[in-house]
C-alpha cells in the first residue's frame, strides 16, 4: 500500500491545549480537574475562565485524571497511522493510558501503526511536536520517516514557564504549601521549565511581571533558543504574552511566535497569570 493510499491521524491528549487543529485530520481526548465539589472535563464545553475562578476560592484537594484507554481507542478511530501525543508521564497516567490503546487497536488491526509520544512536557511543546509532524505528512513523508523526524525534533523543543500561583500545583500535591504560600504573599513570580525527566523545574524567582519576562528571555538564550518557532499560551493574561512576544521580537531576528489561550488542564497548573512557552533550540 502506497502513502497516498493510507490515512493519517494525529491524537493529543487535551495538555495540547488544542480542540482543532488544521490541515490534518485531529482528535482531542480530554483530561479531567477533580475537586471535591465538581469534575471539570477538559473539552469544547469546559468554560476555562469560570473554572479558573472556581478554583481561586477552593481550598481542598485537587487532581487531574487522563483519558482511559477506551477514550485514546475511539480517538483513533479508523486511521492507517496514528501519532498519539501526550502529557509528560510524570504528571499523568495519559502515556499509559495511550499505550495500553495502541495495544489493543494493533492487536485488533494489525496492519495499521500507532506511534505514542510521551512529551515530557506539555501545551506549547507538544504543539511544536504535532505542527513538525503535520509538516511532515503534508511532505509526503512515510510513517517509519516521520517517526525518525520526531525524535530528532524533540531534541530541539523545550518548556519554559512562569506561574503568579502555585496554589493548585500545592493543593494537587506538586510543591511544598510553604513555597505556594511565599510566592502568593510576596509577589513572586516563578519561571521553570520541563525538564529532560519531564518534571517541574524551578529556575528563577522574580519580583514582578516585568522582571520574569526578562527572565524568560535570558533563559531562551541560555537554553539555545536562537529565534524560530515560539509558542505561548496564557492562563487568563494576554497583555503579560504580548509584552513578552515584544521583548522575544526585540532579542531573535528571525522568530514566529505566536499567542493562545491555556485549555482547561493547562490552566489548572499555570493558573490566572501564568504561561508556558514552547519554542525551538539549537
Amino acid at each position: 500500500m502506497g502513502n497516498s493510499d493510507l490515512t493519517f491521524k494525529i491524537v493529543a491528549d487535551s495538555s495540547a491545549d488544542l480542540l482543532e487543529f488544521e490541515g490534518v485530520d485531529f482528535a482531542s481526548t480530554p483530561l479531567k480537574i477533580i475537586t471535591a465539589e465538581k469534575e471539570y472535563v477538559d473539552d469544547a464545553k469546559l468554560n476555562v475562565a469560570q473554572m479558573v475562578e472556581d478554583l481561586l476560592h477552593y481550598s481542598g484537594k485537587s487532581s487531574t485524571s487522563c483519558p482511559s484507554v477506551g477514550e485514546w481507542i475511539e480517538a483513533f478511530g479508523d486511521a492507517d497511522r496514528v501519532f498519539a501525543i501526550t502529557i509528560t508521564g510524570t504528571l499523568s497516567g495519559s502515556y499509559n493510558a495511550a499505550c495500553s490503546a495502541r495495544d489493543a487497536y494493533l492487536e485488533a488491526h494489525p496492519d495499521r501503526k500507532v506511534f505514542v509520544i510521551n512529551s515530557l512536557s506539555t501545551g506549547p511543546e507538544m504543539k511544536l511536536v504535532m505542527e513538525k509532524i503535520r509538516e511532515s505528512i503534508a511532505a509526503g513523508k512515510s510513517y517509519e520517516e516521520i517517526c525518525d523526524i520526531v525524535n530528532e525534533y524533540r531534541k530541539h523543543t523545550g518548556l519554559l514557564f512562569v506561574l503568579e500561583s502555585m496554589k493548585n500545583l500545592a493543593n494537587n500535591g506538586r510543591v511544598s504549601p510553604i513555597v505556594a504560600k511565599a510566592a502568593g504573599l510576596l509577589g513572586i513570580r516563578v519561571v521553570g521549565r520541563a525538564s529532560d525527566r519531564g518534571d517541574l523545574e524551578q529556575l528563577d524567582k522574580c519580583r514582578g511581571e516585568k522582571k520574569a519576562l526578562e527572565t524568560i528571555v535570558r533563559r531562551l538564550k541560555s537554553l539555545g533558543c536562537n529565534g524560530g518557532k515560539i509558542r505561548i499560551a496564557h492562563c487568563l493574561n494576554e497583555g503579560a504574552a504580548l509584552k513578552l512576544k515584544e521583548l522575544i521580537a526585540a532579542e531573535f531576528s528571525k522568530v514566529q511566535v505566536e499567542i493562545y489561550k491555556c485549555g482547561g488542564l493547562c490552566s489548572f497548573y499555570a493558573e490566572k497569570g501564568g504561561m508556558l512557552i514552547g519554542y525551538e533550540s539549537l
